[in-house]
């Protein structure tokens, strides 16, 4: 089997992202089913308790998730500027030296995780009742950092090569592998919380071997001589420039999220088990809007490196009106048929009921999800970095202060918690696109303009 890749510096925008989302769209369906498997069955096999200890470790796994793939981002974005200059020397050296750093830094970050898991989850005030399931989870889901991260790295370098459908393959392959194991280890072996994350691990590991074999056998650009083998200082402080910038946006994303679940933990187990069910969900609405993000990042790299300024300003116009055709859909979808798709989770009336309610709440704010994630593409593709880290402050910031505020007025009372999460996504949303207001001022002004395509 032979790498592809695709040139998005020539052609018409529309088809160059919708051709290479609709792949990316379908493996991040199967990334959130692989990742709501634990979920699920852990929920309706076992108990809300249970779920709830699954669901109050997201906000502090995903921290360490984020660290590193910061990184595994950055690599992928400059690869794909260097692919638009048709530069493969060039390409192999960012290929090399991210790699370095993806080897290095979860190993030191899951150890990290595996030790910290316990008072992490003392200082968000964990209920008792399932503090040692989540910190069970949490140490598990360390160990399969490397692997996690690996493959995150792999995929992005993919996929700024225009490869979007290769990592699919392996992300149904183990999503799959996921799905059954869980039956296996929880439903046959009943080794609950525990079995679920020995099957996540076991499936993480089976994605990162496949993506890496694929990588070295069939992309050319994984074919490396001694001296694209050879520690490139000049090369290596650039990705580290792009990469700390958003390995901190993602990291403050993470921590503004644990300060979320810590007003969420006041509630109860109850309360918990009906956030848990309503991010999963929202964890799906979410990757249409991650698709047409990294998409139109690919995108805009490619045609910044290859310098067709008029091409990245065309491919952000486009991408927001398919965003805000998805945004048209979802919403009434979400209102009308909101208990149903709770109860996939829970079988529990109470939590279905308050799920079912927060996503009503948290559906008025779509479009504002939606521009986050389509001015960070752009911005990312164009590797700014200064956008990555204020982003992040500014999300820290709302999560911090706006779910304190609300939640101690008694008309909102527990629903502040949703009603929070809407407004720092408008927050976000709106200094996001003030912020690509100012760099197309500075895309104009470069006058790098080739192509009305």
């Amino acid at each position: 089997m032979k790498a592809t890749t695709i040139n998005m510096t020539a052609g018409n925008a529309v088809k160059h992202i919708l051709i290479f989302s609709i792949p990316l769209l379908i493996g991040n369906i199967f990334q959130q089913f692989y990742n709501l498997a634990d979920s699920i069955i852990v929920g309706k096999f076992i108990n809300a308790d249970a779920l709830a200890a699954i669901g109050v470790t997201s906000s502090i796994t995903f921290l360490f998730f984020a660290i590193c793939n910061g990184f595994a981002s950055g690599g992928g974005i400059l690869v794909s500027q260097s692919f638009g200059r048709g530069d493969t020397k060039e390409v192999k050296n960012y290929i090399a030296n991210t790699g370095y750093i993806m080897i290095l830094l979860p190993l030191f970050v899951g150890t990290l995780a595996f030790f910290l898991a316990g008072p992490i989850l003392k200082m968000l005030d964990t209920p008792a009742n399932i503090f040692d399931d989540a910190r069970l989870y949490i140490r598990l889901m360390s160990i399969g950092l490397i692997f996690v991260s690996v493959y995150n790295y792999v995929s992005s370098i993919l996929r700024a090569l225009g490869d979007s459908k290769t990592p699919l393959y392996f992300l149904i392959f183990t999503c799959f592998l996921n799905v059954l194991l869980d039956l296996l280890f929880v439903c046959v072996f009943k080794q609950g919380v525990f079995g679920a994350g020995i099957a996540t691990l076991i499936s993480q590991f089976a994605s990162n071997i496949l993506c890496l074999i694929y990588a070295f056998k069939c992309s050319e650009y994984f074919k490396f001589s001694k001296n694209d083998l050879k520690f490139n200082q000049t090369v290596f402080i650039q990705t580290i420039k792009l990469g700390v910038p958003l390995s901190l946006q993602f990291s403050l994303i993470a921590i503004s999220c644990m300060a979320l679940q810590r007003v969420v933990n006041a509630y109860g187990a109850i309360a918990v088990a009906a956030f848990t069910a309503t991010s999963r969900i929202e964890q799906i609405i979410h990757q249409p809007y991650q698709t047409l993000s990294a998409a139109l990042s690919t995108f805009c790299g490619q045609n910044y490196g290859a310098k067709k300024n008029d091409r990245v300003i065309n491919g952000y116009k486009k991408t927001v009106l398919m965003m805000l055709i998805f945004t048209a859909v979802m919403v009434p979808l979400i209102q009308i048929f909101a208990e149903q798709i709770s109860a996939i989770f829970v079988d529990e009336i109470e939590v279905i009921k308050m799920s079912a309610k927060a996503m009503r709440i948290t559906s008025f704010f779509y479009v504002f999800l939606g521009m986050i994630y389509v001015v960070r593409g752009i911005l990312n593709g164009l590797g700014d970095a200064f956008f990555a880290l204020f982003n992040g402050i500014v999300e820290v910031i709302g999560r911090f202060t706006v779910p304190f505020i609300l939640t101690a007025i008694p008309l909102f009372g527990l629903w502040g918690i949703w009603w929070s999460v809407g407004i720092v996504w408008f927050i976000s949303g709106f200094t996001a696109w003030l912020r690509y207001l100012y760099k197309k001022k500075m895309l104009k002004k470069e006058g790098r303009y080739t192509s009305k395509k």
